[in-house]
């Protein structure tokens, strides 16, 4: 039996939800902020406000590491976006985009005991975000990028990066980096196949498709091919930006040109992250014992019951479906370990370690509709967070 809950309505897909039940889970937004101290007497408000708090005001002014002490700030995350590439949704801009961020700080205090708070801007420059962030670096004490569009986003988590003293981390690139190459680890034990030795096909090159790259050869595979909407990223094309140049040099091994067709076929592994649809002929087109991640919401590149037709290995990026590959798998436990180390930023290294424990978790259980834990699995962000902050102080980080 899972550790997991296992309700009836567990695994409800959107269309058993009502709209009164949606919005009512919204009403009034998803976050509220607590007390750790009790105010209930003269002498509660005479210790936390005033007269009291000025004692420790004034010890921080003198050391300001105490702030980490006795601030909330070594522990708050900031979930930061623009609004700009919301779920399958696009450019909603900075209000719309609220709901999703207070899901996500949510999601961080239920699976990593983490305060956050969202923070919207009603910006796309990207020196104006920047400047934001350092200007309100007192208050945090990690960042979640969050739903920037590209190539904006890898510049923005750059600079931040750069500016700051602090775990940052755009989540659309990285945590969906590090549940992809966990599953892609646990298909390839499933099947007793190494990943050096698979032909990777990534359908996508934005944020996600680029960080699930980029892990991917970190973690040994070694034919990549990256699709774009315009076809097969390599080197002859001249309409590339700077971003699919440069991983154009590094992918496309055996110097494929063509579109999806070419790209497919005989591919070992498929894995979606754009909302281009493909086409079944294609996938049937692929290698025998093929493994389909069609992770594109609310509908997959492919319907996995058509997939499942060519593929031995099916996973999708919805809760209706088996092998979900969801990105709480990962941003909880990653932060937390961070913190937990004191990191003053996230590695490659970190974000390998969080993938390896996130597949550890369900070694004994791996099977072809269980290659990751489920997302409500309570083993996994603390398994990630000891993996994180062990790498962390190995890697001299901490």
């Amino acid at each position: 039996m899972s550790p997991v809950t296992d309700a009836p309505n567990a695994t409800a897909s959107l269309s058993e939800i009502t709209n009164d039940e949606i919005f009512a889970g919204h009403l009034g937004g998803k976050l509220s902020v607590e007390l750790s101290a009790p105010l209930d007497t003269q002498r509660d408000l005479s210790i936390a406000y005033t007269p009291g708090v000025a004692q420790v005001s004034r010890a921080i002014a003198e050391d300001v590491t105490l702030a980490k002490r006795y601030t909330w700030t070594d522990r708050l995350v900031v979930v930061v976006s623009d609004g700009t590439a919301v779920l399958g949704l696009g450019d909603i801009g900075p209000r719309a985009s609220l709901p999703v961020m207070e899901g996500k700080a949510a999601l961080f205090k239920k699976f990593a005991g983490l305060d956050s708070i969202p923070i919207v801007l009603d910006t796309k420059d990207v020196d104006a975000i920047v400047e934001t962030l350092i200007r309100l670096r007192p208050s945090f004490g990690a960042v979640n990028l969050e739903d920037i569009s590209a190539p904006r986003c890898f510049e923005i988590e750059k600079r931040v990066i750069e500016a700051l003293d602090c775990p940052v981390m755009h989540d659309d690139q990285h945590g969906t980096a590090i549940v992809v190459l966990a599953a892609l680890n646990g298909a390839a034990k499933v099947q007793g196949r190494g990943l050096e030795n698979l032909k990777v096909v990534v359908s996508g090159a934005g944020a996600a498709g680029v960080a699930c790259t980029n892990i991917l050869l970190a973690a040994g595979v070694r034919d990549v091919t990256v699709l774009d909407s315009r076809g097969i990223v390599s080197r002859d094309r001249g309409d590339l930006n700077e971003v699919k140049a440069e991983l154009a040099t590094r992918t496309n091994p055996r110097g494929i040109t063509g579109g999806a067709a070419e790209a497919l076929a005989g591919a070992d592994v498929f894995l979606g992250l754009s909302a281009g649809l493909i086409a079944e002929e294609l996938i049937a087109s692929m290698a025998p014992e093929s493994i389909v991640f069609a992770m594109s919401n609310p509908d997959p590149e492919i319907h996995p019951d058509v997939a499942r037709k060519y593929a031995s290995i099916v996973a999708t990026g919805r809760s209706d479906f088996p092998n979900q590959i969801n990105n709480v798998l990962a941003f909880p436990g990653v932060f937390k370990g961070a913190l937990d180390a004191g990191a003053r930023r996230i590695t490659e290294g970190m974000k390998i370690a969080a993938a390896d424990a996130i597949l550890s978790v369900v070694l004994d259980e791996l099977g072809p509709e269980k290659i990751v834990p489920s997302p409500l699995d309570p083993r996994v962000a603390p398994a990630v967070a000891e993996a994180v902050a062990a790498a962390a102080r190995a890697e001299g980080v901490a």
